[in-house]
Order: structure tokens, then C-alpha cells, then sequence
């Protein structure tokens, strides 16, 4: 029997072994960071994936308000976006000089505002990352349905497949991660750029795309126009959210950590300006209306008909925005890790798994997004109005913390960092007003709601933990007389038995060794059985006593409970109460199910009382099969 229990323990752990890799040792940490060539499609992932859908999201508010005009309008748009994304890269560069050990907006925040405001920012992102992760492979299903429509009714349930999928690949720690999502990201950005290439020498050879069928609107009054563009530009913001990721995950890059995160921020902008910039001129000649059909898939097709490229850039476009949310997998374990070991989320985020990553962060985050997902329907349109605001107000109190510290220091050339984050926190508030006003009726008011609900539990959550330190914390008098033999506590032992069995007879045992006041302690619903139990005690002839408790409203812990606070068994604050609880193991699951398992509910009750300890004494017993 032990043989096969044996057997199915190491098939459960070869099962372990696959899915998560075997476990790596602390030391091999600085092995499982990556350099830059692996660090950008990682961390760049989400704001890479974004030229997918920030355009045509931008494209869907415009087009049915002012048609053929929305085209235009989208270049402009997109060129305001992307210099804000550099204002961004410039900040961000000067927080990983100054922050090299994570947290970004997190720490900068709460070092140089306020530890509320630092909190904020934290809850504020961690909503980001949620949604990143939601929207991004919201969005990759979309894209591929688009392209393959009977996919359409599958959403939701492959989108959190892919989700679990994707946190199985985190879970095997950073290098095989960096790896396996790497490689798609390069690939997109290899087959947008021939894109851009092909659809622009297209236009030179003297190709005329067909135009649209739109009605050109000329009467668009001053104030309905600028409310519109708003509204597309909160929309278009998408592109910029991931950049903050770059700053979090500083602690994973190689030596030197801070060269190599500057370095990916600066390749981050420079391919976003190619790419998005260049589907935006891209899209305002060929004019494609997206709709059930993703814009990027639809250009494809006007630029390569339904050839090999365009496949490809259907199939990557569609890994690029599912692995996006890689960027979140690889940010926000960071981010709740350092936020944890501040006290303010639970303990166990801050702790490293078998394959040093930060599992229980990478499970937490799965597990919300996928909830989002089956609410929200996998609909992007919806979930995108719940997008970025996060991220902006992160980004804000984040400029505004650097903004304050260099006004602090006043180090050298302190005027020019101040000038850089001073300009990026007024932009980013402004955007961060733009979104919550344009997208509030869009589901921007969960959010809106659901960041001071996160910090309230996270004060809750400090408070408690401030409150167990204080509760335990030594004084220093107490160092020197703590373990004084003066001090030592009497032990005296009970045992509850249920009957007179081998199980019982071995916790007996153990008692004795433990002890020299050792009683027996059986509880009965009626007097017939305690007879019984008496008998067959006496036959132990034991020096142990032996004490019957008549329950006749059938429960088993009060009547415990009220022995070792009555005076019959004159307990003192200087005794402790060892409680020895006999349990046999039974070999099969479903055994389980066929016993009553009295000691949990026994164990859970005596807990409340500080002067018991408890112990189990089990018993394991042969499968049926093998019974003697």
C-alpha cells in the first residue's frame, strides 16, 4: 500500500514538474533575470500590443460622427499621443535612476507625497495591471474571431484558457517566460513593419485603395467637436499604458539593472513612434472601417490580399494582444510584493515560489482578470471603458512624487528633472480628467469607486498587522526573565477519546511521555455508553483517570471546555493544557467522506482558549484490501 501511495505521489509531482518546471535553488536567481534583448518584449509587450486596437478604438467614436473626416483626425491624435509617450519615457528614465529597486509609482509616491497618496497609486495600478491583462486578451480573441468567424462564439471560454496558460508560462519563472512570449513579440513587430513597408510602397507604385462610402461632415459645431476628440484621445491613451512596467520590474534586469531598464524604455518609445505613428498615416489612405473586422486585419488584407502576410499578420497580431498581458504578469507580482512587505497586502505576496517568481501574485492577478472576463463577456468595448484611468492617476502621482523630490534635493541640474516630470504629471492629470469624464458613463465610475475601496483594505490590512506586531513585540525587560525557570509553565495533559481503540491507546501513550498529569476524557450522549467505555477502560489498568461527561444535547467541544475551566480540574494561569487528539488516517480519498473528522471542529473551537495547546497523534491504517 505504501508502494502505491509512494506511486501516485510522484506522479503527482512529475504532473508539477512538467507544468511548472522543477524547483530552482535561491542562488540561481541572478540567472533568471534578462538583459535587454529579452527585457523589451517582455516589459514592452502591452504598449507594443496597443497599436492593435488604440487606433481603431479611436476610429469607432470618430467615424460614425464625422465619417471620411474621422481618418484625419485619427493622425492627429495619434501624434498627440506619442508625444506624450516620450514625455513618459523622459520621466520614467529619471525614476529608474533614482528607484532601482521597484515599486515605481508605488514608492515614489509614498516616499515624496504621502504614505495614503503612495497607497493610492498602488491601488491605482494594480487595477491597471488587472485590466491590462483582461483587455489584452479580450482583444486578441477579437482579432483572430474576426479573421475566423465561427471562433466568435467561443470567446469567453478561450480567453480564459489563454489566461491560465499564460500565468502557467509565468509560473515557470522569469527566464523560460521571457522565452516563451519573447519570441511572439519580436515576430509582431517584424511583420508590422514589412506592413508599413509594403503598404506604403503600394501607395507610391500608384495604387488607389478604395475609399469608403462615409458622408463628409462639415457642421460640426466647436464644443461637440472637442468633447468628440476627448472621447476618441481617452480611447487612443490605451497605447501608453505598460510603460510604467518598465520601472517596476527594474529588480529583474541584469547588471547593470538600471542601464538596461533605460535602455528598453527608450527602444519602447522608438518602436511605438514607428508603429503606431506609421498605422495611423497608414490608415488615413487606405481607410479601412473596422467594425466586426479588427483594423490591423483589414489593412493586411487591402495591402496583401489573402497571401501568406496577411496570416501572418492576423495570427501575430492576435499573440501579440494575448501575450500583452505578460507585461501585467511581469509588473504587478513586483509591484504587490513591495506594497506586501510594507504591510499592506497580505504576507504571502511578498514570497518567491519553487521557480523564484512571485506565485501567489501571479495567481491573484489571474484569477481577477478572469473574473472581469466572464463578467464583462470578453467584450473589449466595454472593458476598455474601465482601461487606463488606473494607469494615468498612477502615472500623475508618480511625476508629481519626482516633481517634489527634485524641489527637495535640489541636485544637480535638479531645474531640467523638475521641468520633465513637472510636464508630466500636468499632462498625465489632464488625461486623467479627459478619461474619467469621457468614459465614466463607459464603466470609468467602477473604477473610480473600486481605488478607494482597495485602499481603505489596505490601511485594514496594515492596521492588522501593526496591531499582531504590537501584540508580540518583546519589551526590553522581558528579554532577560522570559525564559527564567521561574517562568516555566506546568503541563498537564488531556486526552478525549471516543472509545476504547488502538487510535486512543497510542495517544495515551504519548501523553505519558509528555507528562505526569495526564487525564482521559470521554464524552457520551447517553449513560449506557459510558458505561460501557468505563469497563473497557478498567480493563486497561491504567494510572490514568478516567473522566465521563454526559452531553445530552449531543456536543462534544463544551463540555471539554467547561472541565478545564471548572474547578474539578483547578487549572491555574500557570498551567498549559495539552490537548491530544487521537486521529486515524484512512488511505482513500472518498474514505474521507464516510467519517465524521470530530477533530477539526474539535480544533477549531480550542484554538480560542490561549492556555490550550493542541496536538494530533494519528494513526494510519491499511487500505481495506490489505487489512489484517
Amino acid at each position: 500500500m505504501t508502494e502505491g501511495v509512494t506511486i501516485k505521489r510522484l506522479t503527482l509531482k512529475n504532473v508539477k514538474s512538467f507544468l511548472f518546471g522543477r524547483p530552482l535553488d535561491s542562488d540561481a536567481l541572478n540567472d533568471e533575470k534578462y538583459a535587454v534583448k529579452w527585457g523589451l518584449p517582455i516589459l514592452s509587450s502591452d504598449a507594443i500590443s496597443s497599436v492593435a486596437y488604440a487606433g481603431q478604438e479611436m476610429l469607432t467614436v470618430l467615424i460614425p460622427v464625422i465619417g471620411i473626416m474621422a481618418f484625419k483626425q485619427l493622425t492627429v491624435l495619434s501624434g498627440v499621443i506619442i508625444v506624450l509617450l516620450f514625455i513618459l519615457m523622459l520621466s520614467y528614465r529619471q525614476t529608474i535612476d533614482s528607484y532601482p529597486n521597484g515599486g515605481g509609482a508605488y514608492t515614489v509616491a509614498k516616499e515624496n507625497i504621502s504614505t495614503k497618496v503612495g497607497i493610492v497609486a498602488g491601488a491605482a495600478l494594480s487595477v491597471d495591471y488587472i485590466m491590462t491583462v483582461a483587455v489584452s486578451v479580450s482583444s486578441g480573441v477579437q482579432q483572430i474571431a474576426s479573421a475566423f468567424a465561427p471562433l466568435a462564439h467561443y470567446t469567453v471560454p478561450i480567453c480564459v484558457a489563454l489566461v491560465i496558460l499564460i500565468a502557467i508560462g509565468n509560473l515557470r519563472g522569469l527566464r523560460e517566460a521571457s522565452r516563451i512570449f519573447g519570441i511572439p513579440t519580436y515576430a509582431f513587430i517584424v511583420g508590422l513593419i514589412a506592413m508599413l513597408v509594403f503598404g506604403f510602397f503600394k501607395l507610391l507604385g500608384g495604387y488607389k485603395p478604395p475609399q469608403p462610402i462615409l458622408p463628409t461632415v462639415q457642421n460640426i459645431t466647436g464644443p461637440v467637436m472637442a468633447i468628440l476628440m476627448l472621447k476618441a484621445f481617452s480611447n487612443g491613451c490605451a497605447a501608453l499604458t505598460g510603460v510604467e512596467a518598465v520601472s517596476n520590474g527594474v529588480p529583474n534586469f541584469k547588471d547593470p539593472a538600471q542601464k538596461h531598464a533605460k535602455t528598453v524604455l527608450l527602444l519602447l518609445a522608438i518602436i511605438i513612434f514607428v508603429l503606431f505613428g506609421g498605422t495611423a498615416i497608414l490608415a488615413n489612405f487606405y481607410k479601412v472601417i473596422p467594425g466586426e473586422r479588427a483594423m490591423l486585419v483589414l489593412i493586411a488584407e487591402e495591402i496583401f490580399g489573402h497571401g501568406f502576410m496577411f496570416y501572418y499578420i492576423t495570427i501575430t497580431t492576435f499573440i501579440i494582444l494575448v501575450i500583452a498581458a505578460n507585461t501585467a504578469y511581469s509588473g504587478f507580482p513586483m509591484l504587490i510584493s513591495v506594497v506586501s512587505k510594507d504591510g499592506y497586502a497580505p504576507r504571502q505576496l511578498s514570497m518567491r515560489g519553487n521557480r523564484l517568481s512571485y506565485d501567489s501574485g501571479i495567481v491573484l492577478l489571474s484569477v481577477a482578470a478572469i473574473i472581469l472576463i466572464i463578467v464583462f463577456r470578453a467584450k473589449v468595448e466595454r472593458l476598455i471603458g474601465l482601461y487606463a484611468i488606473g494607469v494615468f492617476i498612477s502615472f500623475t502621482l508618480s511625476q508629481t512624487g519626482m516633481f517634489l523630490r527634485w524641489i527637495r534635493l535640489r541636485e544637480k541640474g535638479w531645474r531640467l528633472k523638475a521641468s520633465i516630470n513637472g510636464i508630466g504629471a500636468v499632462a498625465t492629470a489632464i488625461v486623467v480628467v479627459i478619461i474619467a469624464v469621457t468614459k465614466f458613463r463607459q464603466g470609468a465610475w467602477i473604477v473610480v469607486i473600486l481605488i478607494p475601496v482597495l485602499v481603505y483594505f489596505m490601511l485594514r490590512i496594515k492596521k492588522h498587522y501593526t496591531g499582531i506586531h504590537d501584540q508580540l513585540r518583546l519589551e526590553p525587560e522581558e528579554y532577560n526573565s522570559s525564559l527564567d525557570d521561574s517562568c516555566a509553565y506546568t503541563n498537564r495533559v488531556i486526552v478525549p477519546i471516543e472509545s476504547i481503540n488502538r487510535a486512543s491507546i497510542r495517544a495515551l501513550r504519548y501523553a505519558k511521555t509528555i507528562s505526569d498529569n495526564v487525564t482521559a476524557f470521554n464524552v457520551v450522549i447517553d449513560k449506557e455508553t459510558g458505561e460501557k467505555n468505563r469497563q473497557k477502560y478498567d480493563m486497561l489498568h491504567s494510572d490514568i483517570p478516567l473522566v465521563i461527561k454526559y452531553s445530552p444535547f449531543r456536543e462534544i467541544v463544551g463540555p471539554l471546555v467547561e472541565f478545564i475551566e471548572s474547578a474539578e480540574y483547578d487549572l491555574t494561569d500557570r498551567d498549559i493544557v495539552s490537548v491530544i487528539l487521537p486521529q486515524f488516517i484512512v488511505q482513500k480519498f472518498w474514505h474521507r467522506i464516510l467519517h465524521n473528522n470530530t477533530r477539526v471542529h474539535i480544533e477549531r473551537q480550542l484554538l480560542k482558549h490561549k492556555q490550550i495547546v493542541i496536538c494530533t497523534i494519528p494513526l494510519q491504517l491499511h487500505d481495506d484490501n490489505n487489512a489484517r
